[in-house]
């Protein structure tokens, strides 16, 4: 305890850890308040004046500080006689080769362009058969500003990680794509990381990295959610137990599961806890308790209620538990229990660091999300069936970059089973929008959001596509920005560049707002930003009007349920376009993959009920749930074994 009065939550917690009600601890609980720390005036009156001197000495003598910790890449990434540097430009240009060498659609072909281990160049790509310099223009400048702001930073051996691990799912034939911010690097794309061409989206490289934000650049990789455990047994087998660790993540308190935890440590029955609970949404937090206490029948002026309001105050956002994440890897290039302290994982043959994921910017480790998508696992199964189906081999680089037929079923709306464009939602957006190209369809795939709802984009954004409103722009600057958009800000990217040609903020400052942006709802922090923005319109020459209806849109943007910027949008939307492309030409078999997946997944997760109810009531009385009688159906994925007709 930092203070004495925070004695009874230090009991509640006692409580709530040993899983019984305060007055059944016992001894477990701290006899008195003393354990807490004390004013300078209160030690004095305890200790003598040399020891509290000797205190001060002592405390001077203790430099350490963790900004010491220095973390260092893995170096045995990078051959023999060249430098990380060398090394990346090598890859890099090898991609170039790969992606802009042919008029092949921007989807990675397979298998992976560039050379295995122990191999030369010329497995990828052969440089005498391409072009001098086949990246257009624009994509060459981005590619060298990005090298060299990578050069200057130090984050070779961080690409040189990533590219290595996508490199062996390829090489095993499992499906994978970057996501996150990487989305807005050429150099990713060129890797064979991310699949959002720089020749076909505008980027923004410092929302990836700038020298501002001086924090190491976070990369996050999808791979078919049944072939994962492959990737990260490799990263284990590669670098060993004592380099590599899964991150953690620190779940707090909120507010229901305060309540039920601080109301079990007061002793309340079960059927009160439920009540109560019950009666709480998600997104109430301390302050609408009593009233929701109220509802639920309680009295919140008696004492047993009234020290559950404000305990569940004094731990809402408190950490509970530590958790392991999804799928982020630490890896260093010694043991990292020289860095953080380790734990095993609850899995077998798994690590985890003790701290949070958030903790590891501040000492600019290395964290590379190793994630699991459906999806992938659904477009690979499509694939599987129809090669076998058709007796050649059918593969992600076969897929037409634009099919006017694979519009005509997504304008109908008939996108049952396709990522993120079958919500209810999307499918009432579809017929209006009408999407006609890959870019119409990252614009549905981002609108549908709360952010550009409240921020009031979408109407306008229909009106002028439909031609009932005319597209005005304020200035040449500002038409280059939201052009493609018809004027209407969609998304993040736009907002940030339009703050540096119309404000005149730098790439850095404008990330530091999309920072404020994602969360000014939950700390503020909009103020300086709204000042420093209007007034930087105003110095060169835009209207009053159009500087606020700028920031009323910015304000709009921190109500995303999830990112849906262009980076995430352009991600989704070309998984989005891969399935609907299987819909509309192989329907029986993007349906036949589909719905396995929904049983493969559905089979693992009710085995555990399936089990303990045949061991309970006997395996005979179990029923064969409907629809899963094996038969001859058309198309049948061998993988998962269930098969299914149409």
């Amino acid at each position: 305890m930092h203070v004495r009065s925070r004695r009874r939550l230090q009991d509640t917690l006692t409580a709530i850890r040993r899983g019984r009600p305060v007055h059944a601890c016992a001894h477990a609980l701290h006899p008195n308040a003393e354990r807490s720390l004390r004013l300078r005036m209160r030690l004095a009156q305890v200790y003598p004046p040399e020891l509290l001197a000797e205190t001060l000495r002592v405390a001077e003598r203790c430099s350490f500080s963790l900004d010491e910790l220095r973390y260092e890449y893995p170096e045995e990434l990078v051959p023999a006689g060249e430098t990380p540097a060398s090394h990346l430009r090598r890859l890099v240009e090898s991609g170039i080769r790969w992606r802009f060498g042919h008029a092949v659609e921007s989807a990675s072909p397979s298998p992976h362009p560039f050379p295995s281990k122990g191999e030369g160049e010329s497995a990828g790509t052969p440089a005498d058969s391409a072009p001098a310099d086949p990246a257009p223009p624009h994509v060459r400048r981005l590619i060298e500003h990005e090298l060299a702001l990578i050069a200057e930073l130090g984050y070779e051996p961080y690409f040189l990680t990533v590219h290595d691990i996508v490199r062996f799912a390829r090489d095993r034939g499992i499906l994978c794509q970057g996501r996150g911010s990487a989305a807005n690097s050429a150099v990713c794309y060129c890797l064979g990381i991310t699949e959002v061409d720089p020749a076909r989206m505008s980027m923004l490289f410092e929302r990836f990295i700038s020298r501002e934000r001086n924090e190491p650049p976070d990369i996050d990789v999808d791979f078919e959610h049944q072939r994962r455990e492959e990737v990260i047994q490799h990263i284990y087998a590669k670098y060993g137990r004592d380099r590599a660790a899964l991150t953690a993540t620190v779940i707090t308190y909120r507010a229901k599961s305060a309540v039920r935890d601080v109301a079990k440590a007061l002793g309340l029955e079960a059927a009160q806890i439920d009540r109560l609970t019950r009666s709480l949404a998600w997104w109430d937090g301390h302050r609408a308790l009593p009233e929701r206490l109220r509802e639920a029948g309680f009295d919140p002026a008696s004492p047993v209620i009234g020290h559950l309001v404000a305990l569940v105050g004094a731990l809402i956002g408190f950490p509970r538990h530590l958790s392991q994440h999804t799928g982020g890897f630490v890896i260093a290039r010694d043991r990292l229990s020289r860095l953080v302290p380790i734990e095993n994982a609850a899995m077998p043959e798994r690590s985890v660091i003790q701290w949070d994921k958030d903790d590891l910017d501040a000492l600019g480790l290395l964290k590379v999300d190793v994630l699991a998508l459906g999806m992938l696992s659904a477009i690979r199964r499509a694939l599987d069936l129809v090669s076998g189906h058709r007796g050649v081999p059918f593969a992600l680089a076969d897929v037409p970059a634009e099919d006017p037929g694979v519009y005509a079923m997504v304008s109908r709306a008939d996108t049952v089973g396709v990522f993120q464009i079958e919500s209810r939602a999307q499918m009432s957006m579809l017929p209006r929008l009408r999407p006609a190209c890959f870019f119409d369809l990252v614009i549905e795939v981002a609108i549908v959001r709360p952010g550009p709802i409240q921020g009031g984009m979408v109407h306008p954004y229909l009106r002028r596509r439909q031609g009932l409103e005319p597209v005005t722009y304020p200035s040449d600057a500002v038409r280059a920005v939201l052009d493609r958009t018809l004027g209407v800000p969609i998304f993040q990217e736009q907002v940030m560049a339009l703050a540096v040609v119309a404000a005149g903020f730098t790439p850095g400052e404008a990330d530091r707002l999309r920072r404020a942006m994602a969360a000014w709802r939950r700390k503020g922090g909009l103020e300086p930003f709204e000042r420093r923005l209007k007034e930087g319109m105003r110095a060169r020459g835009y209207g009053e009007a159009f500087a606020d209806q700028i920031y009323r849109q910015i304000l709009g943007f921190g109500e995303y349920g999830f990112p849906s910027r262009i980076r995430r949008a352009s991600r989704c939307s070309s998984t989005s376009r891969r399935g609907s492309s299987a819909t509309s030409r192989r329907p029986s078999a993007r349906r036949c993959s589909t719905a396995n997946r929904w049983a493969s997944t559905r089979r693992r997760s009710s085995c555990r009920t399936r089990s303990a109810t045949a061991s309970r009531y006997g395996r005979s009385t179990w029923p064969r749930a409907a629809g899963t009688a094996r038969s001859s159906p058309l198309l049948q994925d061998p993988r998962c074994g269930w098969g299914y007709g149409w």
